[in-house]
């Protein structure tokens, strides 16, 4: 799960795909493609809506992503536009673009709509991040454990 900063949507992913997954079989992890937060815990507002609706990722701390994501991770969810294409610039070969999706495109196959940004946004935007977040996690969820 990947955005900019990994404080607001992609922890929510991670929070919201870890929840529907045996942790024992599936690994999910999150990343920012830039660096601004390493180290940081997710956005107090990512918490409190995360905390809502009964997950916990203040264990969560940011980091970026790197090439040896690829190596690491058998699919890689990006949640705009802008990180979809700073995620593939890392990609060394065919095989690791081809791990590399919007995470939304599971809700619609090519619709390539964007997770919105909520950081400047007010509680709404991070309760309807969580919401896009939590049926396109179902579908991956699903697709990972059959």
């Amino acid at each position: 799960m990947v955005c900019l900063g990994n404080i607001c949507r992609s922890p929510l992913a991670e929070g919201i795909l870890k929840s529907k997954v045996n942790s024992e079989l599936v690994t999910v992890d999150s990343a920012g493609t830039s660096g601004w937060h390493i180290g940081n815990l997710p956005d107090p507002r990512s918490v409190e809506v995360a905390k809502l609706h009964g997950i916990d990722i203040t264990d969560q701390k940011a980091r970026a992503f790197t090439q040896e994501d690829f190596d690491r991770f058998d699919f890689i969810y990006a949640m705009d536009h802008s990180n979809y294409l700073n995620i593939l610039k890392l990609a060394r070969n065919k095989h690791d673009r081809t791990k590399v999706k919007m995470i939304l495109n599971e809700l619609e196959a090519g619709s390539d709509e964007e997770v919105p940004d909520p950081y400047y946004g007010g509680e709404q935007g991070f309760e309807n991040v969580f919401q896009m977040l939590d049926a396109s996690c179902a579908i991956i969820a699903k697709k990972i454990t059959n």
